[in-house]
This record gives structure tokens, C-alpha cells and sequence, in this order.
């Protein structure tokens, strides 16, 4: 099970951190990866992490904004956004899979999302 946290409400430009906490079973080999979709839109990728934490890889769109990171301890991974803009605000999921990929059919586990809103 994943359970996302750090829903919110932000102004242009601030910063918010979630957090996906994993229970029921370990996912410290699992590649985590962090998904986005805004109303109407379909769900894309955001970024990701393979179990080790030493390779990562994010979407153009975030680009230098946004930053990955995960504790294979706490069984936990974390998604630093910067500098957020209006076009950032979507639900946001936490995945778990057995290997890196940008596509979410790849992720059998799920999150149940948490809402982030950015207001210009």
C-alpha cells in the first residue's frame, strides 16, 4: 500500500515537498516514481528512482524544479517541488514497480493521489 501526503494549496513560484509512505511490503527494490494528472488531462510521468536512489530521471517538464529522493529505511519517497507554476497543478501519485519506466502501465502499485493546486 502507498499513501501519499503533503496536499496544497501554493502560490506561483513557492515550493512543496510530498511524501509516499509504503506499508504492507517492502518496496526498497522497486523503482518508486512520482505521476501527475490535471483535470482532463491523462496521467503522465513525473519523475523517478530506481531502488538503489543513485539514478533518477524526471520529466522535461519539471525539469530542474523538481527533485526525487527516497529511504529505503523508512520505506519512503519524497518529491521536492520548486518554483511552481499554475501548469503544475494536477493529483499526484506515488507508483512502485519492479523496473524504471516513464509509463504508468509498468506501475502495478499505486497511490491514492493527493491534490496539488498552484495559483497564480
Amino acid at each position: 500500500q502507498l499513501v501519499e501526503s503533503g496536499e496544497g494549496l501554493v502560490q506561483a513560484g513557492n515550493s512543496l515537498r510530498l511524501s509516499c509512505a509504503a506499508s504492507g511490503r517492502t518496496f526498497s527494490r522497486d523503482t518508486m516514481a512520482w505521476f501527475r494528472q490535471a483535470e482532463g488531462k491523462e496521467r503522465e510521468f513525473v519523475a523517478g528512482i530506481a531502488w538503489t536512489g543513485d539514478r533518477t530521471y524526471v520529466a522535461d517538464s519539471v525539469k530542474g524544479r523538481f527533485t526525487i529522493s527516497r529511504d529505503n529505511i523508512k520505506n519512503t519517497v519524497d518529491l521536492q517541488m520548486n518554483i511552481l507554476r499554475p501548469e503544475d497543478t494536477a493529483v499526484y501519485y506515488c507508483a512502485a514497480g519492479p523496473r524504471s519506466s516513464y509509463y504508468a502501465t509498468q506501475y502495478p502499485y499505486w497511490g491514492q493521489g493527493t491534490q496539488v493546486t498552484v495559483s497564480s
